[in-house]
């Protein structure tokens, strides 16, 4: 179990949380008017619709028992009247609290995105990616039913219930107490539906999480699952997950199943204890038939809202539940550090390492006690196993992780002082795995950055040696690479990316791997876009093939988290060291 489904699981059994729910508010003041126009039409509504019964039992007891066409048509067009202005009310209500909940989760889901894009990237190795995607998506939309199911519904029921009960206290108190006699056991009866509906409702949303998770990252695996011939498996597990959402569905009907008829049970009971005594009281010329009549509408009215009351309540609690979980989200401390000083000075390119430490859990070091230079425009290389902490180091450079002791500093600042999003334009890094997205080639090329022209990126294709390929393409450059650029070979995608590195003109250069998974015709094609992208401009190469950093400047060669030798390529042969072992390895 990840720590994020932990800590769902403690979220899940909080109680009602008027803090949280304060802070959803929030988000409703740029739309205060319509919250407090929604408020008023509750209060609208509240009022209207316990007027029907009214007007119905004087209409039939003066214009009907005691004939009265005249009377009759007028009541009747009253009624009507106030039926279209109930109607209006209903609509205005629905319609504008749907319209707040909407608004409010546009601007908290803008805010969550924000957040998540803002992360760094320890907080993604912990928490999987269909979580986050659950609360960026489906709970934020049960936040919407706070306003449109929940906290004004309630309070427009409640309102309607007290009314109601006025109403009846008013007219016939005696009737009024007979009727209410079952309300005691309703009000039982909703308070267990509601704690167990409440606990059904929340493993439905840890299951929908769990759910959303497995399949988004199946999915995305899925060539691992078809070439180890897994989908078996895999779907035995699917079906698994896939029935625990269901059966916390079930418990849902169970419920519901129970509740509802047991409120249809005292519904009739409290109707037949209304005819029982209202029937004599009308023998006795007590209580008129209209009185009757008004006093049935009047438990449809009452017995309604009670049952309603239950849902609302939880849909309320749901709400809540799930805004805390995106809340947690918020308030993660997950972000980049920065000094606050925001500096954007004009990058040379000259970069140091001084005693760099470095582990992603605890003390677990991956770089240790790490120093090293690089001049302006010079090409340093990092080569070493797998595991030696090559790519930690470009980590830290780029602000992905956060270096645990020591100083990265570029042309003297710490990088700390640097405004992360200058920062992360001055020091490009095209990575092994290149991802794309299912868009045009221009499109990811310029990233939809409007400043960058199509003779932009044309020229840039043409200095990196990919424009004659993209122009065999059937659109060219407006050919659609499909979802994570399987239209292309992974030599393709890799020179994309080194467009999109030189169109933004980096001061420093990352290469990570760059050559690793492309055949030996491609990587020459690469090479040569790697002596272009690298000229007169400071570049750090990661490589395990030694033919592509052969005549860099520097060669720092790593082990285990620490850099045991450093020199050119002919110095680190002479040296007949670890780079030594490595290069006739490569190439006895």
């Amino acid at each position: 179990m990840s720590d994020q489904e932990k800590k769902d699981q403690s979220v899940s059994g909080s109680a009602f949380n008027f803090r949280i729910f304060l802070r959803v508010l929030g988000y409703a003041k740029p739309y205060r008017t319509v919250f407090f126009l929604t408020g008023l039409l509750t209060m609208v509504s509240a009022v209207l619709t316990p007027l029907r019964p009214l007007l119905i039992q004087y209409t039939l007891d003066n214009s009907i028992i005691i004939p009265d066409g005249e009377l009759l048509e007028r009541m009747s067009l009253i009624i009507v009247g106030l039926l279209f202005m109930e109607a209006m009310a209903q609509f205005s209500h629905t319609y504008m609290a749907s319209w707040l909940g909407q608004s409010v989760i546009r601007d908290l889901r803008v805010d969550i995105y924000r957040k998540i894009t803002n992360f760094r990237l320890k907080y993604f190795d912990r928490t999987p990616i269909g979580t986050l995607v659950t609360r960026a998506v489906s709970d934020i939309e049960t936040i919407a039913n706070i306003f449109s199911q929940g906290i004004l519904i309630i309070i427009a029921e409640i309102l309607k219930l007290v009314v109601v009960v006025a109403f009846m206290l008013y007219q016939d108190w005696r009737l009024a107490l007979i009727c209410l006699i079952p309300i005691p056991v309703l009000l039982f009866a909703t308070n267990v539906f509601k704690n167990y509906i409440k606990l059904a409702f929340q493993d439905v949303r840890t299951e929908v999480s769990k759910l959303n998770a497995f399949v988004q990252e199946h999915i995305t695996g899925m060539n691992i699952v078809q070439i180890f011939n897994r989908e078996k498996q895999e779907m035995e597990k699917f079906e698994t997950i896939n029935g625990r959402h269901r059966d916390a569905h079930l418990r849902t009907v169970l419920a519901n199943s129970i509740f509802f008829p047991v409120v249809e049970v005292l519904s009739a009971l409290a109707i037949a204890l209304l005819i029982w005594w209202g029937s004599r009281e009308m023998l006795n010329g007590t209580v008129t038939y209209g009185s009757l009549v008004a006093f049935i509408l009047y438990i449809y009215m009452l017995f309604r809202p009670i049952r309603q009351l239950a849902d609302r309540f939880n849909t309320l609690q749901m709400g809540m539940v799930a805004s805390e979980r995106v809340f947690k989200v918020l308030d993660t401390d997950a972000q980049i550090q920065s000094s606050g000083k925001g500096l954007r000075p004009k990058i040379k390119g000259n970069l140091e390492f001084e005693n760099v430490w470095f582990a992603y859990n605890d003390e677990d070091w991956v770089i240790r006690d790490i120093s090293f230079s690089v001049k302006p425009g010079q090409k340093i290389a990092i080569v070493g196993a797998t595991g030696a902490g090559k790519t930690s180091i470009i980590n830290l450079l780029s602000r992905f992780y956060e270096y645990n002791k020591g100083s990265i500093r570029i042309d003297g600042t710490e990088i700390r002082d640097f405004d992360p999003a200058y920062l992360s334009i001055e020091v490009g890094v095209v990575l092994q795995d290149v991802f794309l997205f299912s868009d045009t080639i221009f499109n990811n090329i310029t990233l939809n950055n409007p400043d960058i022209s199509r003779e932009q990126v044309i020229k840039a294709a043409k200095k990196v040696g990919a424009h004659r390929f993209i122009d065999r393409l059937a659109d060219g450059y407006d050919f659609n690479v499909k979802e994570r650029g399987g239209m292309l070979s992974v030599g393709q995608r890799q020179l994309l990316s080194f467009i999109r590195a030189y169109i933004y003109n980096p001061s420093i250069l990352v290469l990570d791997e760059a050559t690793s998974s492309v055949d030996t015709e491609t990587e020459e094609m690469i090479q040569e876009a790697i002596e272009e992208l690298t000229k007169d401009r400071t570049s750090i190469i990661i490589a395990h093939r030694l033919a592509t950093v052969q005549h860099a400047d520097v060669i720092i060669v790593m082990d285990k988290g620490k850099i045991v030798e450093a020199g050119n390529h002919q110095e680190l042969l002479k040296k007949e060291g670890a780079y030594r072992n490595l290069y006739d390895l490569q190439f006895a």
